[in-house]
């Protein structure tokens, strides 16, 4: 049979990217030349055959797996190694002939051992020696790490239970018209103080969830990492699901359970860089330092503490692609949040520059390698699961990162709208309530590139983190811990309570993709995030999320929290909501007040401090229009100033009459925000 091969690169053609946006033209060549990289790769990577789902298999073939006779077959890639054995609960933890790898070509090793010569449960390593040294090293593709709770020591261990697990819910599609994401870490997702569990999550966190109207789930810290404090960062086991939190078939159940909510399951994977850490990471795995990360002056990221992959190596774009796949098929996770995007793509990881021109997306420091192979990962991840979500955490504004992979992009569905945070916390710190410009606010929340989507955010968890404040906590600050007792009327704890609302409402309703929040923002979470450390402690006190003030009738929590539910539910009962045009109604920055309609839904804030308006006119499409709801109810929090008995007609206005536009005329108190829709 005559072997296929891929003919893109033959295909001489304009990409749609440089066809819809004409300021792209003057950089086609940079443009054209990177699509066809990617291109050329996956040719030389399959073999001509285009099928990259069929080559990232590297977890199939290294690590320890079960062979059909029964046996144990346990494979690495380690080029610099001289000998390896595997040590470990089996053998005493010695080097001994019996376990003693076979080296093979491009730089694998083998053993093939009987099945008694292992069981699940026993805890493992390798042994690897090196010209001038060696090291235990727990293995690249581990699929279980464990601790130790007595030596605090990280080994691998066998993991083969007589049964797997076996999903329920196998026809799941996420839904996305729109993204409702809910980013959670499980070690912290419960109340009591310690590492929460996923079995705690599933049976706790999931319904609360499900009843927020969230339809996905963005989990942190899912692959091993040595030290709990990094939130998940500095990974050392990219094939291991973080045993801190509970078994892998208990993830398997968690994910399983979320999809029969209708609750889609995103990963925070980090491909971005690894830990340093030798003795769990792939540091210096087999005693060379460019095994997996480059090894001249961009091996060390130097504003995190890490190492940096060598994108432009095969056996690392292996080991990474393969394991997309893995954590797809292995355990349903329906796709991705790409963590540090913005630092691959740069020589400089982006640390000390602006992005203000195009010219600063195509000056040459930007790093091919690493382009190549987040478009390799797109493409590989929606050729396993053509459902599956893929989402950048990028702060440049590269032209293309969420356009597919034909049309000349990188092939992300979502990038991160990372600027809204910014502004958020900016406008609440440095300006008085008085000259917050709801032109401004208006414009910063749909400031992006028409031809691609965004996941817009108030706050996620970095707002959250210790030395940063949540917009709760930067509205309310210290008065939350005196005053927000049900029918106690202070004015700061109001205004703050007014205000989040808000804010978070006009970023949801703005959104052209989709919406994030952390869990317990969106309920007004008091204080901020503190992984145990020696400055605290080593104390859970501020690493868990505290539900139990939220569930308390007496407390003001309650209210954000409905608040926030109604808004997700209503957006997510809109089916395509995030595709209807932001239509502005009004902007008066003089009364704070703003207006636009998305479908049939019109949304109406008045931002100002201390300024209601009766009768307040806007041109509005001429018809009849009810409340749905309004921040000001009683229901929320506010005082009752808004009556929503009856439904608005428009007064007719001969001047607008050919544009069918009439005056629509509302009472809006100060600090409100108020939803109406259009009857048909």
């Amino acid at each position: 049979m005559a072997k296929t091969t891929c003919k893109t690169t033959a295909r001489k053609r304009t990409l749609r990217i440089i066809k819809d946006d004409p300021w792209l033209k003057p950089f086609e060549a940079a443009i054209e030349g990177r699509h066809n990289d990617a291109v050329r790769k996956i040719d030389e990577l399959t073999g001509g055959n285009c099928k990259l789902k069929d080559w990232a298999n590297a977890y199939n073939y290294y690590g320890l797996h079960r062979t059909a006779e029964g046996k144990w077959v346990f494979r690495e890639w380690a080029p610099n190694a001289t000998d390896i054995y595997l040590v470990g609960d089996f053998n005493s933890w010695s080097e001994c002939a019996p376990y003693k790898l076979k080296r093979l070509d491009g730089g694998n090793w083998e053993i093939v051992l009987p099945a008694q010569a292992m069981r699940h449960g026993e805890h493992y390593k390798l042994k690897i020696h090196w010209q001038g040294g060696c090291g235990e090293r727990i293995p690249a593709y581990a699929t279980r790490v464990v601790q130790d709770t007595a030596s605090a020591i990280f080994s691998a261990q066998i993991w083969a239970p007589e049964e797997e697990y076996k999903f329920k819910n196998k026809r799941f599609k996420p839904n996305t018209s729109p993204l409702l994401i809910y980013e959670c870490h499980i070690g912290m997702a419960q109340d009591r103080e310690g590492v929460g569990t996923y079995e705690e999550f599933r049976t706790q966190i999931l319904p609360r969830v499900a009843r927020a109207g969230y339809n996905a789930i963005q989990i942190m810290a899912i692959q091993e990492h040595p030290y709990y404090g990094s939130f998940g960062y500095h990974v050392s086991s990219f094939y291991a699901a973080s045993s801190r939190f509970g078994t892998p078939e208990e993830l398997m159940h968690l994910i399983d359970d979320a999809h029969g909510m209708g609750i889609a399951v995103i990963m925070d994977i980090v491909h971005s860089h690894a830990v340093k850490n030798e003795a769990e990471g792939l540091g210096l795995f087999d005693g060379s330092i460019d095994q997996y990360f480059y090894g001249d002056g961009r091996r060390e990221h130097p504003a995190w503490d890490s190492l940096c992959f060598d994108y432009g190596k095969n056996e690392v774009l292996n080991f990474l692609l393969s394991n997309c796949k893995f954590w797809l098929e292995k355990y349903k996770f329906d796709g991705f949040r790409f963590d540090g995007v913005t630092s691959m793509l740069y020589y400089s990881h982006g640390l000390g520059q602006s992005f203000g021109a195009y010219d600063d997306y195509y000056n040459g420091s930007q790093d091919t390698n690493a382009i190549t192979y987040l478009t390799l990962a797109n493409e590989l991840i929606h050729s396993v699961n053509k459902n599956a979500i893929t989402i950048a955490e990028e702060m440049s504004g590269m032209p293309g990162l969420a356009r597919k992979f034909k049309d000349g992009g990188m092939g992300f569905d979502y990038r991160m709208a990372m600027g809204i945070p910014d502004y958020w916390i900016k406008t609440i710190k440095e300006r008085k309530d008085e000259d917050w410009k709801p032109g401004s606010i208006l414009w910063e929340l749909t400031n992006r590139r028409a031809d691609e989507k965004t996941i817009s955010y108030a706050e996620s968890h970095d707002q959250a983190l210790v030395g940063d404040k949540t917009i709760i906590f930067r509205l309310i600050d210290k008065e939350m811990y005196w005053h927000m007792m049900d029918g106690d009327d202070n004015g700061v704890v109001a205004r703050g309570i007014a205000l989040h609302k808000m804010i978070r409402l006009v970023t949801a309703a703005t959104i052209n993709g989709g919406y994030l929040n952390f869990m317990g923002n969106e309920w007004g979470h008091p204080e901020w995030i503190d992984f145990p450390r020696e400055g605290n402690g080593w104390s859970y006190k501020y690493a868990r999320r505290q539900w139990s003030l939220v569930d308390r009738d007496d407390l003001q929590y309650k209210y954000l929290a409905r608040w926030d539910a109604d808004v997700m539910h209503l957006l997510g009962g809109t089916n395509g909501f995030e595709a209807l045009p932001v239509n502005k109604l009004w902007d008066n920055d003089g009364d704070q007040v703003l207006a636009f309609t998305r479908g049939d839904l019109v949304f109406v804030f008045n931002f100002h401090p201390f300024k209601s308006f009766s009768d307040y006119g806007m041109l509005a499409p001429e018809g009849e229009y009810e409340p749905v709801f309004n921040s000001d109810a009683k229901v929320y929090g506010g005082y009752d100033n808004l009556s929503d008995d009856g439904n608005h007609l428009t007064q007719h206005d001969p001047l607008y009459a050919d544009a069918q536009l009439g005056w629509l005329k509302l009472y809006i108190p100060s600090r409100t925000a108020i939803i109406l829709r259009k009857k048909a």
